[in-house]
């Protein structure tokens, strides 16, 4: 029997079977088994034989949680847990694999929502809130068995972490698959308070994947990597079982560690892979591992083949649906347009990393305001144009530097640094004014003309000092395959002491990496170190410029980043030459930008991609407007079937508005969270039911107001309903070339 699978009809289910774990003898992952074993071969049979992804090396490992002591949503926390303080080791020293997964779950959840009462977790969204929107008294665990492989070439390099949840709740007459890729640089937990909880709730099979990324980390001076589980071994022992080692020689690491003792490499930045061009096959690949775990739970036995089973959950009668945020959205879109065996038939994603490459043939415009400058640029190029602009810029009256709230999270030391620096950049040329008040605002409006808006001003400084710099360092390490030893523009990590110097690693801290770091320095005691500061290696953000001899958070870095990714003079504007240093290592990041770079082409599966307008992490303008708007233009057999929906006070850190009065969020945004729940809601209808999905939109939502730090609780009010029938002064569409966006 042959399904349709068009867009324009209802995804038609095969006729449904009964199966249950006592009807099928031996069937792994109904009881608690700690292995599925690679399931080999078909061959000389007819039948359709459940065989492993050729991308899983070793066995699949299982674990069944009761729901109750454990559970696969919130490690056994439920609501109260997650809302509460961060769960302890019995020996702080030594935590278990599993008390590294409750730490992991419980800091990864709390890292991309705002996990406060008056902020709506509990009551809006959160574990006890059910699939209708409504706050149960429950703590919202969910029972189920939780898969995890290997993806690798064979090597131990690659060794990209997969994972899938099968809820008890799963019903193989209603199959489903949401994936749930880690957003960041996380790790395998790293979207399980997003996509992970809406698939578990509504008893989808969730597959993730760490993309390569994650918490992998290799103390050079003392060998020690982590292991899948986040226990830590040395890499020597480890072998092709780290998460993470470097893949320098020995010899080159002995070096490296007498010349500049105390660093560490990281498994983004430094594995010489740029995994961000496999995120989208990741994904795929955690979507095949889904139907193969589903299939060895409730597939029929073979009569040919003793002990293997027959696949009956596959991709004609299941919906699978690629989900995510952030960087997670943009692996989520990269699997939808490489999809060429039909696994994936719909895409719901908010705040994704969409690089839409080469774009020129769209216009963006909001309201009537003048046609947008600069739009759809590669990740690494607005983040290095940040990196030079951005601390000077947040000095400016209309970034709110100087109001108390900035106080809060922006030391006074910081302002001194920020002013070094609008003085360094108008030495050089890079902007004007007379005075700080006027070179402050000569840079924001340099940020403006290359693509960030005035809703975004006042997130300037506090993406500054959380955000940017560390995204420059990991990505332009990451695009020209680095190594450790390379210290490229004179960056590396390390520990550092309240000084800023340069201090050997806490092995404390170490082993706490896979529950509380997020993958990106700086985090859990890693930092940027800017080995070239005059007077020594110093933190970067107390980093004195050999060019300026004034602390001005390494300006002279920063240049250099960015020479690396135009291919120029950071200064001048002349290209570099062929016998620079600069030129060699600019040429590959310049290759690795490229094969990062997505089409737009998603082959007419219902897509909901949702943005914030004040994100400044990834700004619209360069995100997911021109993805949108690039589809439209380019993907005649399925632009239809893609909607883009833009939230109005919204931006891309959820967790910044539980910070209250350190940030001064609460009172300003309203979390995008409900919206990656709504979208889901509306592609899982359209798939499910065939119910249109509403046309692109512009939501207008309220923000709760009042003091920062005591902000009235959030409500629906705040957070409206995407319009079934958006008013025509808020629906987002194209003219002729030119993406409009109502005020």
């Amino acid at each position: 029997m042959q399904i349709s699978r068009s867009p324009n009809t209802v995804h038609t289910k095969l006729p449904a079977w009964t199966l249950t774990c006592a009807a099928v003898v031996a069937l792994v992952g109904c009881g608690s088994a700690d292995d599925l074993d690679n399931n080999a071969g078909g061959g000389g049979t007819t039948e359709d034989i459940n065989t492993l992804p050729a991308a899983v090396r070793g066995n699949v490992q299982v674990k069944t949680y009761d729901g109750t002591s454990d559970d696969l949503l919130t490690a056994g926390l439920g609501k109260t847990g997650l809302s509460g303080v961060a769960p302890t080791f019995d020996v702080a020293t030594a935590p278990t694999a599993a008390e590294l997964r409750k730490s992991a779950i419980y800091n990864n959840y709390r890292g991309l929502i705002d996990s406060t009462a008056s902020g709506g977790f509990g009551t809006i969204y959160g574990p006890n809130v059910d699939i209708n929107g409504v706050a149960t008294a429950g703590e919202g665990k969910i029972a189920g068995s939780e898969y995890i492989a290997w993806a690798d070439d064979g090597s131990g390099r690659q060794n990209v972490t997969l994972m899938v949840q099968v809820p008890a709740s799963f019903d193989p007459t209603k199959a489903c698959i949401v994936t749930a890729t880690s957003s960041g640089s996380r790790g395998i937990y790293g979207a399980i308070a997003t996509a992970g909880e809406w698939g578990l709730k509504h008893g989808c099979a969730v597959a993730y994947t760490d993309k390569g990324t994650g918490n992998g980390i290799h103390d050079v001076a003392s060998d020690l990597v982590l292991l899948r589980d986040g226990t830590p071994s040395t890499a020597a022992a480890a072998g092709i079982e780290s998460q993470f080692s470097l893949p320098d020689s020995a010899a080159a690491l002995t070096a490296f560690n007498v010349a500049t003792p105390n660093r560490v490499g990281y498994k983004h930045a430094h594995s010489q892979q740029n995994p961000e061009k496999d995120w989208g096959r990741n994904t795929l690949d955690a979507v095949r591992l889904a139907f193969y775990v589903l299939n060895e739970r409730y597939g029929t036995a073979s009569t040919t083949l003793p002990g293997k089973r027959v696949r009956v959950i596959k991709p004609t009668n299941t919906i699978v649906i690629a989900s995510s945020v952030s960087n997670g959205g943009g692996a989520a879109l990269a699997a939808a347009e490489q999809d060429v065996e039909g696994l994936i038939d719909g895409v719901a994603v908010t705040e994704p990393n969409a690089q839409p490459g080469s774009n020129t043939g769209l216009a963006i415009q909001q309201g009537a305001a003048a046609v947008v400058a600069t739009h759809s640029k590669p990740l690494i190029d607005y983040f290095t144009y940040a990196n030079i602009y951005q601390p000077c810029a947040a000095l400016s009256a209309a970034a709110g530097g100087g109001t108390a709230v900035a106080a809060a999270f922006w030391p006074a030391v910081f302002t001194t640094f920020a002013t070094n620096r609008c003085t360094a950049l108008t030495t050089r040329g890079l902007i004007t004014g007379a005075d700080l008040a006027a070179q402050s605002a000569d840079a924001l409006a340099k940020l403006h003309a290359y693509g960030w808006q005035s809703e975004q001003d006042f997130f300037q400084q506090s993406h500054y000092r959380f955000a940017t710099n560390s995204i420059v360092y990991t990505y332009v390490n990451s695009y020209g395959r680095f190594s450790v030893a390379d210290n490229v523009c004179g960056f590396s990590l390390a520990n550092t002491s309240a000084l800023g110097d340069v201090t050997a690693q806490v092995p404390a801290s170490q082993v706490t990496l896979f529950g509380g770091g997020n993958g990106v320095p700086p985090t859990t005691g890693v930092n940027i170190v800017y080995n070239d500061s005059v007077g020594g290696a110093k933190l970067d953000f107390l980093g004195v410029s050999p060019t300026s001899t004034t602390a001005d958070f390494a300006l002279d870095g920063a240049l250099c980043m960015r020479s690396l990714v135009t291919g120029k003079d950071a200064v001048t504007g002349t290209a570099l030459t062929a016998a620079s240093a600069l030129r060699a290592q600019s040429d590959r990041v310049i290759a690795g930008i490229a094969e990062v770079q997505l089409t737009a082409r998603l082959g007419g599966k219902p897509t909901v991609i949702v943005a914030g307008r004040s994100d400044t992490l990834l700004p619209i303008n360069h995100t997911a407007r021109a993805y949108f708007g690039k589809n439209q233009l380019v993907d005649s057999s399925g632009a239809g079937e893609v909607r883009y929906y833009e939230v109005t006070n919204a931006q891309h850190f959820d967790s910044f508005i539980g910070f209250g009065a350190f940030l001064g969020y609460d009172t300003r945004i309203v979390p995008l969270h409900p919206y990656l729940f709504r979208a889901l809601d509306l592609v899982y209808a359209r798939l499910q039911n065939g119910t249109a999905l509403p046309a692109s939109q512009v939501i207008r939502t309220v923000p709760r107001g009042g003091v920062s730090g005591a902000a009235p609780a959030l409500t629906l009010a705040n957070v409206p309903a995407i319009a079934t029938a958006p008013l025509a002064g808020d629906q987002i569409s194209l003219s002729g070339t030119t993406l409009k966006v109502p005020d």
